[in-house]
């Protein structure tokens, strides 16, 4: 395999209980590190998380660190593109950490199948050993939470995506696409590489690469970073043109249902059944989920955690989406605020 100069970009944000986890899975990569140059973007964090990453640039001269005032992911991003020198680009996320065959793989892939951009697939982990952390990263992972979403779900063979998570591009890609939109808090990689399938470019997904991702740690945590999810899509929708998906509007027709039917119900008794026929349906399967989650890992409250962690998550994407329209509609601005 030719060995490619590779710079990594890895925007982060108070990420003290993970950044050194993530740096110990960098450092052991198989790929020569005369070849790699790694780039911490910080957002001006407020935790121990500069002072950790500077330890270890002291120790690698490979190993920098980036100071991000803007805060935000894109800003992150576009500061990291500036200062690599790399042929290929590859964005981690300090919240991971990743197999040491990651970067050759990807490498070998990106030019083996003539891509612009690839990537791995999620290993949903749980932040911690309790239930409802359990609850959070299965229902991160299922189909019936995040839909179709093949990185988060997983896939059985190498296919060609509409997008991938963080990504392994070829530098001159963002010559002929451009850099990441700071508009965009979130979904940001979703509208470049929307972006970058309308150019004619090429993305696949290389499921036997494993990216070791640790959910967030509360329902709190988890129903804000959805809602942040649904807001910013209607803002990537305009701006690529067109949906990328269908499966986004979801969210979105199901918290809507729940509105107009229950209003409904109260008029005509046809809707009232149709109302308590979908609920239960919804329950039904959040059940069977959580009853097969709870006997596989020997946690029998999953059974009753799972279907409200299923309907935290759509309410939450379902109503940031609802609001991303009304921003666009009323021409409010958004609210940015750190990079995580």
């Amino acid at each position: 395999m030719n060995v490619y100069k590779v710079s990594v970009i890895c925007p982060v944000f108070n990420e003290e209980r993970f950044i050194e986890a993530c740096i110990l899975s960098i450092l052991s990569q198989d790929y020569p590190q005369d070849s790699l140059e790694v780039l911490f973007v910080d957002g001006r964090s407020t935790d121990n998380t500069r002072g950790i990453i500077e330890r270890y640039a002291r120790e690698y001269p490979f190993i920098r660190l980036i100071d991000n005032p803007q805060r935000t992911v894109p800003y992150a991003l576009n500061k990291g593109l500036a200062e690599a020198t790399g042929e290929v680009i590859i964005r981690l996320d300090g919240h991971c950490t990743y197999p040491t065959d990651y970067m050759s793989e990807l490498v070998k892939q990106l030019y083996a199948l003539n891509a612009d951009n690839v990537g791995g697939v999620w290993n949903t982990q749980p932040a911690k050993e309790t239930p409802v952390c359990q609850a959070i990263a299965l229902a991160s992972s299922h189909p019936f939470g995040v839909g179709g979403s093949m990185h988060k779900i997983g896939a059985y063979r190498i296919v060609e995506t509409d997008t991938v998570p963080f990504g392994c591009y070829r530098r001159e890609v963002f010559d002929r696409i451009g850099l990441f939109d700071v508009d965009l808090v979130r979904n940001q990689d979703d509208e470049f590489n929307g972006r970058l399938i309308k150019k004619g470019g090429k993305i696949f997904l290389i499921p036997h690469v494993i990216i070791n991702y640790t959910a967030r740690d509360t329902l709190g945590k988890m129903c804000k970073m959805y809602y942040q999810y649904g807001l910013y899509k209607p803002l990537v929708n305009r701006k690529l043109g067109a949906p990328a998906t269908v499966r986004q509007f979801f969210p979105l027709l199901f918290l809507l249902g729940l509105v107009i039917g229950g209003i409904g119900s109260l008029f005509f008794p046809w809707v009232l059944y149709i109302y308590i026929g979908v609920l239960l349906l919804y329950l039904f399967i959040g059940l069977t989920v959580g009853s097969m989650c709870a006997i596989r890992i020997h946690r029998p409250v999953l059974a009753l955690l799972m279907p409200y962690v299923f309907l935290s998550i759509h309410l939450s994407y379902g109503f940031g989406y609802l609001m991303g329209i009304f921003h666009l509609m009323s021409g409010k601005s958004y609210h940015v605020t750190s990079s995580r």
